[in-house]
């Protein structure tokens, strides 16, 4: 399994959370394996490819309403991705050719809403957001599914 060191200007291990500089998060398959200062993350994973992004990386956020208007299934589920969504509510994907795209690219599905922290074990949906708001990049499930050109 390849391992990634995702660093970012700030780290947010939780939605609410204040920003830490200098932290980063390991990602190996589609699990965190590590949150911490990335001069540590790099000297104990020295093989890991590393990802710098300018911006606040945290926890993926969850879209808790209907997905976006667009012409495929597979269109709404990549605009999601574009805001840094990770996660979406099962109420909101009733369409069968939707839920299908959903599983496929590993969204996850959530009966209430709620965020999950950033933290060693738990599933690497992660998103990095510029100073604006906007998304600079999205991971989900530990795959690199967006990245602002």
């Amino acid at each position: 399994m390849a391992t990634t060191v995702h660093a970012a200007t700030l780290l947010r291990q939780r939605h609410d959370g204040e920003p830490v500089p200098g932290w980063g998060v390991v990602v190996t398959g589609d699990r965190i394996a590590a949150v911490g200062p990335v001069d540590d993350l790099l000297g104990a994973h020295p093989r890991a490819r590393v990802r710098r992004w300018a911006g606040t990386l945290g926890p993926g956020r969850v879209h808790d309403g209907p997905l976006p208007p667009a012409p495929t299934p597979r269109e709404r589920v990549h605009a999601l991705f574009r805001v840094g969504a990770t996660a979406v509510l099962a109420a909101q994907i009733d369409e069968p050719g939707l839920r299908a795209v959903v599983e496929r690219s590993e969204v996850a599905v959530l009966a209430v809403p709620g965020s999950v922290p950033l933290a060693p074990g738990g599933r690497a949906d992660l998103a990095v957001l510029a100073d604006d708001g906007r998304c600079v990049a999205t991971v989900v499930a530990g795959r690199l599914v967006h990245r602002r050109a």
